[in-house]
């Protein structure tokens, strides 16, 4: 009997590893990016809810979040630790992901995270984004998607799903650094990418790539900590 939990989030686990081996092939071909364009929306509202959260973590505002249709995003805050804010995206971002993770591989009933997590994006949706924007859309289609989930699905289909969530977003986040330490130049329009305007603001003496690598570093710990104390772990002690 103790055993049967443990094999279903071994199940779990290599069906959320097959899920991301899949959008990782579709990401590379161009004319099926329509399959995961929406992944892509919802990773950058985390992302951008990442620096508003990381402005009133440090005692400033979270003003607005905005998600533009070509992916990128932008977030609007004052005061609080401009360090944490610049962090607070990608690296926000890989501890969803590994959060989550970890969550629906401890909680026994995984529909009541679904359920949670529904609740507290659509919050974050009503407060923090602008009525009918692209960012208001993304943020309640996933928060009420999730809200059904959680009302409605088994507790294995929830567990799968959220699996998968949060490898995409997880993964997606050490995925965006990767590039970005080979292209910090990268950018939205005149903004600079968050490695780049970290060292201009704190570092110049450091390339940003060295801080996009550091960010990843820490970002595939997150992940990987989530992992071996979820699923890795328990198997071992038994």
């Amino acid at each position: 009997m103790l055993r049967r939990p443990v094999l279903f989030r071994q199940r779990a686990l290599i069906g959320a590893g097959i899920a991301f081996a899949v959008a990782m092939l579709l990401w590379n071909i161009p004319q099926l990016d329509f399959i995961v364009y929406p992944v892509r929306l919802f990773v950058t509202f985390v992302h951008e809810s990442g620096h508003g959260l990381a402005a009133l973590f440090s005692g400033g505002h979270f003003e607005r979040l905005d998600v533009f249709a070509n992916g990128s995003g932008l977030a609007l805050t004052a005061g609080g630790s401009r360090a944490l804010i610049l962090m607070g995206g990608y690296l926000g971002a890989a501890l969803f992901g590994a959060a989550l993770f970890y969550a629906a591989n401890t909680i026994p009933h995984s529909r009541v995270i679904s359920l949670i997590l529904g609740v507290v994006i659509v919050a974050i949706t009503l407060f923090y984004t602008t009525f009918i924007s692209t960012a208001f859309f993304v943020g309640l289609a996933m928060g009420v998607g999730l809200f059904v989930l959680g009302s409605r699905a088994h507790d294995d289909i929830n567990l799968i799903l959220l699996n998968v969530l949060a490898m995409l977003t997880g993964l997606n986040a050490v995925l965006d650094l990767v590039f970005l330490v080979g292209n910090t130049s990268a950018s939205i329009g005149a903004v600079r990418n968050d490695a780049a305007q970290f060292s201009v603001e704190f570092a110049p003496f450091v390339p940003a790539a060295v801080w996009a690598a550091l960010w990843a570093g820490l970002a595939i710990l997150m992940l990987g900590a989530a992992v071996w104390f979820s699923v890795i772990r328990p198997r071992r002690v038994l």
